[in-house]
């Protein structure tokens, strides 16, 4: 059974910083790749930048690139994200979804936001005292 797992949500001040992880299971990690997206109330999801299993390349959709980072310890099957400056648009439900890596679903056509992703995890919320 494919699972991801987001986790590392919570209570921020602007200004500050966090990490997410998504731990994956039940598919070969190599194969895929998995994206970060963000749902903010109102709105609807967007993704932040994905990351090629095989390889750790990393794109990041142009707006964001400054403030977000991902990276992935493959011997443990997991996948980061870390937020710095948070600000109250940050605030949001976070998740990691995945995809086998293509021909057709590449990086750069997930990155424009056009779908492509088989697996999501069940999202962790980024909220703040505002």
């Amino acid at each position: 059974e494919v699972q991801l797992v987001e986790s590392g949500g919570g209570l921020v001040q602007a200004g500050g910083s966090l990490t997410l992880s998504c731990a994956v299971s039940g598919f070969t990690f190599d194969d895929h790749v998995i994206g970060w997206y963000r749902e903010a109330p109102g709105k609807k999801r967007e993704v932040i930048a994905c990351i090629t299993m095989i390889n750790g390349r990393t794109f990041y959709r142009e707006v964001l690139k400054d403030r977000f980072t991902t990276s992935t310890n493959s011997a443990k099957n997991l996948v980061f994200l870390t937020v710095t400056s948070l600000t109250h648009d940050d605030k949001a439900a976070y998740f990691c979804g995945g995809t086998y890596a293509s021909e057709s679903i590449t990086p750069q056509f997930i990155i424009g936001d056009y779908g492509g992703m088989a697996y999501w995890g069940r999202g962790t919320p980024v909220t703040d005292s505002a």
